[in-house]
């Protein structure tokens, strides 16, 4: 296998512009820190709550490699509320393998949404949203995922390359375990130009403009046949106007 790509960092003083002009881009675990004005081992704290997520039991390719909880909030300014528990839905339009359904999934414990650090990076990364169109309430569902490799091969993009049908897609490495593979690919929705590169560092974040890119994972495999391994990343989609299904 070859080596990954790096990915390519942005300096966190222009990272917004480099989001105007690029349509995403990449922070390091130190500077997602200083935007939600938390420290390295306040993230470190949420990291417990990847250990209990429940079987995800819509794999529609019959795949048992992907656990995952899910919740809403509405974030406004500084205030963020969590909002009433809910079905994850998206169009066909954006997911062809699980678009159209009602997927109710559980509740991201509330040790994990009670902590500090959880309020303040919505809050940090919905300043982003409004600086980039305009100050309004974000809606926004969080994600937590394991993707295992039990069974051989795990996949974090089942769907293949996508786009979520909202207006900012935050994906968050938070753990890699005894794993290869797994690269992060972004691409232009409307033209030719794409990047490819593997999130190592935890808590580093790839930021994007979801109605100008499209993105994927590549599959993940065990680094030794001795013990399975495992991906944890959390996802927080931000929207405008309400929720997926809302309209």
């Amino acid at each position: 296998m070859t080596a990954p790509f790096p990915p390519p960092l942005s300096d966190a003083r222009r990272v917004l512009d480099d989001i105007r002009v690029h349509g995403f881009a990449v922070l390091p675990a130190d500077a997602l820190a200083a935007l939600a004005q938390a420290r390295g081992e306040d993230f470190a704290r949420l990291e417990a709550g990847w250990n209990d997520l429940p079987p995800d039991a819509y794999l529609r390719d019959g795949g048992r490699y992907r656990s995952r909880r899910h919740s809403c909030f509405v974030v406004q300014g500084d205030d963020v509320r969590q909002a009433p528990h809910r079905a994850h839905w998206q169009s066909l339009d954006y997911n062809a393998l699980h678009g159209g359904m009602l997927r109710m999934f559980e509740p991201i414990a509330p040790e994990t949404v009670g902590a500090p650090a959880w309020t303040a990076l919505l809050r940090g990364l919905a300043r982003w949203c409004s600086a980039l169109k305009g100050d309004q309430p974000w809606y926004v569902e969080a994600h937590q995922f394991r993707i295992d490799t039990t069974d051989g091969i795990g996949r974090p993009t089942p769907e293949g390359a996508h786009r979520d049908g909202v207006d900012f897609v935050a994906v968050i490495l938070v753990a890699r375990h005894a794993i290869k593979g797994g690269e992060t690919r972004v691409f232009q929705a409307d033209g030719p130009d794409g990047q490819r590169f593997t999130l190592l560092q935890p808590w580093s974040l790839l930021f994007l403009d979801d109605a100008r890119m499209i993105h994927e994972s590549t599959p993940i495999q065990p680094a030794s046949e001795d013990a399975p391994g495992h991906r944890d990343t959390l996802v927080l989609t931000f929207r405008a106007g309400g929720f997926q299904g809302d309209d």
